[in-house]
């Protein structure tokens, strides 16, 4: 599986630093909305567990605050995290195809899109034994 688990603060961290690039533990902190919004220690350590998992770096020092980049890609982990949901499910799609359904969450467009994809992948399945 492609990249280290990540909890929904690290994903919550992740995205400002995806939306971003490169952000300080304070601005991250300070993308959080007001309400809610985590203490900056809380927000520090989580960073540095995040640069402890290697999915952050600091890119440079700027006075006496270091400012992070992401060192994994947002499809990256959002693959990780289909991933975990879908092992829920013994891997099954069926269930969570059905929810999204249930729930409005799942669109025509998102079924035409899935329908290109699915295709897409069948011919580079094909391609990939005739090459074999």
């Amino acid at each position: 599986m492609p990249g280290p688990k990540l909890t929904k603060l690290e994903l919550q961290i992740m995205e400002t630093l995806w939306t971003n690039g490169e952000a300080s533990i304070r601005e991250v902190q300070e993308a959080f909305p007001e309400k809610g919004r985590p203490a900056y220690t809380t927000v520090q350590t989580t960073v540095y567990r995040l640069e402890a998992k290697g999915v952050v770096r600091r890119v440079k020092k700027v006075g006496n605050f270091h400012i992070f980049a992401a060192t994994v890609t947002r499809d990256s982990a959002q693959r990780r995290l289909v991933s975990d949901l879908l092992a829920l499910f013994g891997g099954r799609t069926q269930p969570v195809m059905a929810h999204l359904i249930e729930s409005g969450k799942l669109t025509l467009e998102d079924v035409k899109e899935a329908e290109k994809a699915l295709r897409k992948a069948a011919s580079q399945r094909v391609g990939e034994i005739a090459v074999k």
